[in-house]
């Protein structure tokens, strides 16, 4: 699924896409133009990520090279119509130091101490560890475009390296999937809602019961896949549109999901009879209804999660 971070990203994955969304990055305007945030470091992370994957970098180091002037250049005619400077490369190259994202070297390997001096760096190795990861190159990509970009940048960022361009809530969350949360859990749990209930139309994934009354009144709930007090984040794609009761079950681990969306059920940990259009058990197997905009359904990273951590057939 284009542009849906499938995969479990580790703790330290976690950590560098942290980094990523907390870029000390200059926010400047003038009195001719808004120039907005910065976007060197942002852009040469990108490069990095290509580079990567095209696997152009020789062990961890990184070369102050023509092909990497070359596709930064490139990359920067993306922001040029806003950022009317030329792209100095040598400024984000010497000053990613900051972060840890790598270090600064002069041509004879010692530590360079000025953008003057620096020929190459030394790339943090659990960085490029990381980086060698698809599905950290995908959330990390999701997470720079989302964060430092004009929604035109965007677009044509979304395109160079084959993504759909998704809703502007999903953007909206993808800049802060990864930032410790800054407000209070009223806010953060009503813009969950809106953005996972709405996306499924206030249809039940699991049973496909819908309600919502004229007054906007719905018995349905926006369900963590992730817990958010065990880490998840509230991301469209980490939620779920589910009943009271089948949101109970499902936290509690008695159902569940496979990666094709199917029900998986822990048939020996209870019993239950009434109605059959009521029960658990005979869903098993059955796809759930999903959105119908595919950058809304669940992460698949998000059900491994719920799986391992939750789901027991014991």
């Amino acid at each position: 699924m284009d542009g849906i971070i499938s995969g479990i990203l580790s703790p330290e994955q976690e950590g560098w896409l942290a980094r990523l969304s907390s870029l000390r990055v200059d926010q400047k305007k003038n009195s001719r133009m808004t120039q907005g945030v910065a976007p060197h470091k942002p852009l040469l992370l990108l490069v990095l990520s290509e580079l990567v994957e095209q696997k152009r970098i020789s062990g961890s180091l990184i070369q102050l090279s023509g092909d990497l002037a070359f596709r930064f250049s490139s990359y920067w005619t993306i922001v040029a119509e806003r950022r009317r400077t030329k792209p100095e490369l040598r400024m984000p190259f010497f000053h990613l130091r900051t972060s840890d994202f790598w270090h600064p070297l002069k041509k004879d390997g010692t530590e360079a101490t000025s953008k003057a001096d620096t020929a190459m760096a030394q790339i943090n190795v659990a960085l490029l560890v990381c980086m060698e990861s698809p599905v950290f190159r995908l959330a990390a990509r999701r997470t720079l475009i989302a964060r430092y970009f004009e929604p035109a940048e965007r677009a044509e960022l979304y395109a160079l390296f084959g993504m759909e361009t998704p809703p502007e809530d999903v953007i909206a969350a993808d800049a802060r999937r990864f930032l410790f949360s800054d407000t209070d859990q009223k806010r953060r749990d009503a813009k969950f809602a809106v953005r996972v209930l709405t996306s499924y139309d206030y249809v039940c994934a699991l049973s496909g019961y819908r309600m919502i009354d004229t007054r906007g009144n719905t018995v349905l709930e926006a369900a963590h896949i992730q817990q958010f007090k065990r880490g998840g984040p509230c991301h469209p794609t980490n939620g779920i549109a589910l009943t009271g009761t089948a949101h109970w079950l499902f936290d509690r681990g008695y159902w569940s999901l496979d990666d094709d969306y199917t029900v998986l059920v822990a048939k020996e940990r209870f019993d239950e009879k009434g109605d059959t259009s009521l029960l658990l058990k005979p869903r098993e197997g059955a796809a759930i209804r999903l959105p119908e905009n595919r950058h809304y359904w669940p992460d698949r990273a998000f059900l491994r999660w719920h799986r391992e951590t939750i789901f027991t057939t014991k």
